[in-house]
């Protein structure tokens, strides 16, 4: 199946009330693990990657294997990144094949920030190429070296960014926070804002942080306007436990056989995904 934009993706899910789950992948197993769990599902799903993660794998590398296991897939995928941070590694992205980019600029004040993301949609549409923003900002940013404070996104202010950018889709705060949430700070929504940016703006939303967030609490998001969400702890914090798992049942020298781990860790990726395609709604979508 051709590979597939990320806002045709978003505005059938508008239009149904499911949201799409943006998938945070490492490597080859979470990719493989990841597509045939939208298969199994029949479910529309985006790749992605964060800037900040391309310190562990290049995406020279990641990159290609992405957008050719969307071009291989049976449904509809999407292949992403997320986080961008700058024009150098969104062109990047663009040349690699991407069919969407994010430039995220939220953490700088209003003005520089529409400022970057319109120059980013700029150069992503004349790629045919679609383009996120972030308006507000996330606590525990994803680039891991630096904690924003969590800035939850203004009304007026997302109405003004969407119009002036041009953006595909928008990412907007509403209390959610990357990584799980412990419980002496667990998750508060703010639904109220969520509803009133929904009602002002047309362009498809975005949930980052959706690790760790309740199920009830996810419907209740989409319910209210949410088009994507993006789950990365919860893939790589399964394949960790399931890994913890394998070498504690397999205590022969080498832990093992290397190949039945290789399976181990693209098992675990495809059931939390599976997971999470329930809870979206978007199984049987494709």
């Amino acid at each position: 199946m051709p590979l597939c934009s990320m806002k045709s993706l978003l505005k059938k899910a508008d239009t149904k009330k499911y949201a799409v789950g943006a998938f945070s992948v490492i490597n080859m197993e979470t990719v493989y693990g990841t597509v045939l769990a939208a298969e199994e599902m029949r479910s529309p799903i985006i790749l992605q990657i964060a800037e900040p993660r391309l310190k562990h794998v290049p995406l020279e590398y990641i990159g290609p294997l992405m957008v050719n296991a969307a071009k291989n897939a049976s449904v509809p995928v999407a292949v992403h990144l997320d986080h961008g941070k700058s024009m150098g590694i969104i062109n990047k992205a663009i040349r690699l094949g991407f069919s969407s980019v994010m430039m995220d600029a939220s953490h700088l004040p209003l003005k520089d920030n529409i400022k970057l993301t319109a120059q980013a949609c700029r150069e992503a549409h004349a790629n045919n190429v679609d383009c996120e923003g972030e308006i507000g900002c996330l606590g525990n940013n994803e680039e891991d070296t630096i904690n924003f404070t969590e800035v939850y996104t203004n009304i007026n202010e997302a109405e003004e960014f969407a119009e002036a950018t041009g953006v595909d889709a928008l990412a907007v705060a509403i209390g959610t926070r990357h990584g799980f949430y412990s419980a002496s700070a667990p998750v508060n929504l703010d639904f109220s804002r969520l509803r009133d940016i929904y009602d002002r703006v047309s362009t498809p939303l975005v949930l980052h942080g959706g690790s760790g967030i309740s199920d009830d609490d996810f419907k209740k998001c989409i319910a209210m306007g949410i088009s994507k969400i993006n789950i990365a702890t919860a893939t790589v914090h399964n394949v960790m436990l399931e890994a913890r798992k394998f070498f504690s049942e397999n205590t022969k020298v080498g832990g093992g056989d290397y190949y039945a781990f290789q399976d181990m860790a693209t098992n675990a990726a495809k059931e939390i995904v599976k997971q999470h395609v329930m809870i979206f709604g978007s199984n049987g979508m494709a």
